[in-house]
């Protein structure tokens, strides 16, 4: 979760937020629109090239590629053992170029994205106020949370005691540490309670509540969001490449 977003000096991070969202929610659409697999070879790469630039951390990296591998892996085996037949390697590789683009152009882009700048822009973009800010502190609180959940098993045990005997094969233990886990949600939720009540208390002594509710109050804190040259030159350069990817695609489609 901390690797997963805030890489502030990367080409994307310079963008406006609320361009750099339209952008990602077309191109989670753009790839399931054709069947033609030199397109979607190269809006993959396109998509990787950018990842790349965004220094997307390599544990997300190597995820994608255990989730891509896996998926493909399962649908193949499962359409051969319906279907007894291994066109179906064919049929799913385009699905698996899909899956790929979109998830490394939405890792490009939430990696360079600070959850605060990504709330802004929903804000800026007419989302209710309520529902931006949740985004925001969903991304700032689960780290937290984690990290409270982690602290709390370390406090089980080393105030705990291992069972004497392990029983057939480790069952004791594995019961034992089931059982801490189950128990260490309970302090967790109530550390997160406070924490959520101090986190509140604070907001509406700065008039967060106000700030959402009053235009002039939204205006100023969203005044730093603004298009310039850097967004436009994006734009035209994405369109520009996606549209070579077509016109290449057309004259040598697979």
């Amino acid at each position: 979760m901390r690797t997963a977003y805030g890489n502030e000096p990367t080409p994307l991070a310079k963008l406006d937020p609320r361009m750099l969202i339209l952008w990602v929610l077309i191109y989670s659409i753009i790839p399931w629109l054709t069947h033609n697999q030199t397109i979607l070879i190269g809006l993959t790469l396109f998509t990787a090239v950018l990842a790349y630039m965004s220094r997307v951390s390599p544990l997300l990296i190597f995820l994608l590629i255990v989730g891509v591998i896996s998926q493909f892996t399962y649908l193949v085996f499962a359409a051969m053992f319906l279907g007894n037949s291994f066109t179906v390697l064919i049929a799913v590789i385009p699905v698996t170029m899909k899956v790929a683009t979109v998830s490394l152009a939405t890792m490009a882009v939430f990696t360079s994205m600070d959850p605060e700048k990504f709330s802004d822009a929903l804000l800026k973009l007419g989302v209710p106020g309520k529902f931006s800010f949740g985004v925001s502190y969903g991304y700032r609180m689960l780290p937290i949370l984690i990290e409270e959940y982690q602290n709390i098993i370390h406090s089980f045990r080393l105030r705990g005691k291992l069972p004497a005997k392990s029983g057939f094969l480790y069952s004791r233990y594995v019961f034992y540490y089931i059982k801490m886990c189950i128990m260490a949600f309970y302090p967790m939720m109530l550390n997160t309670a406070k924490r959520t009540r101090t986190t509140v208390e604070v907001l509406e002594v700065r008039g967060f509540s106000y700030t959402l509710e009053n235009n002039i109050a939204k205006d100023i804190k969203l005044n730093y969001l603004k298009m310039t040259k850097y967004d436009y030159y994006f734009i035209g350069i994405s369109t520009l490449i996606t549209a070579l990817i077509y016109i290449v695609g057309y004259q040598f489609p697979l």
